[in-house]
C-alpha cells in the first residue's frame, strides 16, 4: 500500500508560479508511476500532468500545457510539479497520485492510490 502526502498549496495571484510537492511512502517508489490531478468546485476530477518511472517521459493536460513541470526524486520519493502563470481558473484542490502499473498513456493509467489533496486559490 502506498501513502501519499501533498503539500505546497495556498492563496496566490494571478500570474504567480506555486511548487506542489507530494511525499510517498510505501511501495518501490521507483516503480511507481505518478501524476497529479485537480479537481475544482462542481466539476469532475481533471488530469493535470504524469511522468514515468524513471522520470524520462512526462505528459501534461491541455489546461496546463506550456506552464507546468513535474519533477521526481525517487531517492526522496517525491514528485513536484511548477505551475507558472497561474489563471483564477486553476483554482483547485490538487491530488498526488500513483499507479502501480501502467501500460498505456500517462493520462490513462489505472491510478490506484490518492492523496488527500492540497488547495491552490489563485485570486486577487
Amino acid at each position: 500500500q502506498v501513502q501519499l502526502v501533498e503539500s505546497g498549496g495556498g492563496l496566490v495571484q494571478p500570474g504567480d508560479s506555486l511548487r506542489l510537492s507530494c511525499t510517498a511512502s510505501g511501495g518501490i517508489f521507483s516503480m511507481l508511476t505518478m501524476a497529479w490531478f485537480r479537481q475544482a468546485p462542481g466539476k469532475e476530477r481533471e488530469f493535470v500532468a504524469a511522468i514515468t518511472r524513471s522520470g524520462g517521459g512526462t505528459t501534461f493536460g491541455d489546461s496546463v500545457k506550456g506552464r507546468a513541470t513535474i519533477s521526481r526524486d525517487n531517492a526522496k520519493k517525491t514528485v513536484d510539479i511548477q505551475m507558472n502563470g497561474l489563471k483564477p481558473e486553476d483554482t483547485a484542490v490538487y491530488h498526488c497520485a500513483v499507479a502501480t502499473f501502467c501500460d498505456t498513456y500517462l493520462e490513462n493509467c489505472p491510478y490506484d492510490y490518492w492523496g488527500q489533496g492540497t488547495q491552490v486559490t489563485v485570486s486577487s
